[in-house]
């Protein structure tokens, strides 16, 4: 089922979670771990990330050092699917221009349809860490609105090939992210806001939003949205804060601001249990209101770890 279904179907808000692939060479028992923890309380989705290649170097003969391209973790396909059999759910995969051509993509779309799979999120993803900015692969895409038109266009019927005659027009239910607090490289939040509109208008049907800590940054974001005539479902994205570390990695790594009364609660913690505590009363909190307000479903980031979420997902959808 697609995720605009779930939505239109439902009767309250939902309840989601994404996760990530484990690491080459290890095995699928962390994500059926964290599926397993999380089932009772009726996910209607999952989403399943995707991460580019990374380059590393190895030293070679006579100490030269040889470049390597490698992908730390595979597999976000392969997980889908075992999701879908194992626990009879709905799977979102993401598709990122960051290390795939065109044609990669197409070939990944390809799979993604032949396995039942009804749901993409479309994502320029991050830069390469070795680059300070993004680059495309060679004949790959540059921003997110052109790897969207490519999955449009599969759903339309048409592929890269233009010789292709009577090809199967895929059906993918397409999300795209969101930023309540801009995305770090728009010059501002009205020039965001326009890119967001862009990707809506070509086929966009819902938005999930990075995570943020201030329900009042998405309510505006949502208003802004609505006021540039943006109409599909907003998701709010949301991941307690487990540790003190995070007060100053968050911001760096996701570009959001913590409000002052959880920073002053967190700095008072003299362990990472008790912010563990802080995190998941303040997670509960932002949910509740945000159910309150109407979200359609409540979308929590897992990167790996069941423990906080299935303490909120319990106080909120346990009932």
């Amino acid at each position: 089922m697609k995720v605009t279904e779930h939505i239109a179907k439902a009767k309250q808000t939902l309840f989601s979670i994404e996760v990530l692939p484990p690491l080459k060479g290890q095995t699928i028992n962390s994500i059926y771990e964290t599926m397993d923890r999380l089932m009772p309380y009726n996910p209607a989705f999952v989403d399943v990330t995707y991460h580019r290649q990374e380059v590393i170097y190895r030293e070679a003969e006579k100490g030269l050092m040889k470049r390597h391209v490698v992908r730390k973790r595979p597999g976000t396909v392969g997980i889908c699917a075992s999701l879908m059999n194992r626990y009879n759910i709905d799977t979102v995969p993401h598709i990122i221009c960051g290390g795939f051509s065109k044609d990669e993509t197409e070939d990944a779309l390809i799979d993604l349809n032949f396995v039942g799979i009804e749901n993409v999120l479309v994502l320029r993803g991050d830069p390469a860490k070795t680059e300070g900015i993004f680059k495309p692969e060679p004949d790959g895409h540059a921003y997110a609105s052109d790897l969207l038109q490519q999955v449009v266009d599969m759903n339309n019927g048409s592929y890269l090939d233009p010789e292709l005659k009577d090809t199967n027009k895929t059906d993918f239910c397409i999300g795209v992210a969101g930023y309540p607090e801009k995305h770090y490289e728009a010059p501002n939040f009205k020039s965001d806001l326009k890119y967001l509109k862009k990707k809506v208008d070509l086929g966009a049907e819902y938005i999930v939003t990075q995570l943020f800590y201030d329900n009042k940054k998405f309510f505006q974001f949502v208003e802004d949205c609505r006021k540039a005539g943006i109409e599909v479902p907003i998701i709010p994205g949301l991941k307690p804060i487990t540790s003190q570390k995070q007060l100053s990695r968050v911001p760096h790594f996701f570009h959001v601001d913590f409000p002052d009364e959880l920073v002053d609660r967190i700095e008072a913690c003299k362990t990472n249990e008790d912010v563990k505590r802080v995190g998941v009363e303040w997670c509960i909190q932002q949910s509740e209101e945000l159910i309150e307000a109407g979200v359609p479903v409540l979308h929590y980031y897992t990167m790996g770890k069941a423990t906080s979420i299935a303490q909120v997902a319990e106080a909120v959808f346990g009932k």
